[in-house]
């Protein structure tokens, strides 16, 4: 009898585990490039930060790539092998911190992955629950792509972006700070700096309000001001990001 109790009960775990809502997170930024002169001084230690605040999360597999190892290939094979695993009911949240250009960010090896790209992939995940925060310099041309005025944009309709700052503006790294500008708001407010109605969980809404108000005032005297950009469905703007 004993025997058939802890059989069950080892059943009822199993589906209980099978069920449960998973977050699969890839955190990816490279500090050191194949072309040194482009090298940066924060963005692994990014990478770093934010898998620490996920790593406190409940049902979360986190993966991180850094330098080398955040090259164009590895970055699509991980994000391929995620899309995998995610069940319609999980969430996918993908984080890159390092160079950008006009549609796209810099991997390792000085390569631009398009955000098109980026779109092709994500797009064909079960869930549509799908973020995508990027550290970058003109990360906000992302809108280029995920918008209505693009082809793509059907494609990008369950994703939502986070994005340092619009299309013709940079996004910094800040020795006082530790991080770029951006990726320190994300930070605080992940942890629950930006959990408004205070009851113990971030929304994507409530974390981008603070975030932008954040980054905005402390870089409106700098020559380099950023305007952080939320580009994805509003259906998204309640889904809760983290807990703390």
């Amino acid at each position: 009898m004993k025997r058939l109790i802890g059989l069950f009960l080892f059943g009822v775990m199993a589906v209980s585990i099978a069920c449960a809502q998973n977050t699969y997170v890839l955190l990816a930024g490279v500090s050191r490039y194949s072309d040194q002169k482009a090298n940066l001084n924060s963005t692994t230690k990014d990478v770093k930060d934010i898998k620490t605040v996920f790593d406190n999360q409940p049902n979360t597999i986190v993966s991180i790539v850094t330098s080398k190892y955040a090259n164009h290939d590895n970055i699509v094979k991980k994000l391929n092998a995620i899309i995998q695993l995610a069940k319609p009911e999980d969430k996918i949240m993908f984080f890159f911190s390092g160079h950008g250009g006009d549609g796209g960010f810099f991997t390792y090896e000085m390569r631009i992955f398009p955000y098109q790209e980026l779109v092709a992939i994500l797009s064909k995940a079960k869930t549509k629950q799908v973020f995508c925060f990027v550290d970058a310099c003109h990360s906000g041309s992302a809108s280029q792509v995920a918008t209505g005025g693009s082809s793509w944009a059907s494609e990008a309709k369950n994703i939502t972006f986070m994005m340092g700052c619009r299309a013709d503006e940079f996004s910094l790294e800040n020795d006082w700070v530790g991080h770029g500008y951006f990726t320190k708001a994300l930070l605080k407010g992940l942890r629950g700096m930006s959990d408004k109605n205070n009851d113990r969980k971030v929304t994507v809404k409530e974390l981008f309000d603070y975030i932008y108000n954040d980054v905005t005032a402390r870089t409106k005297k700098s020559r380099y001001v950023q305007h952080p950009q939320l580009i994805g469905p509003g259906s998204a703007y309640n889904t809760v990001l983290t807990k703390w």
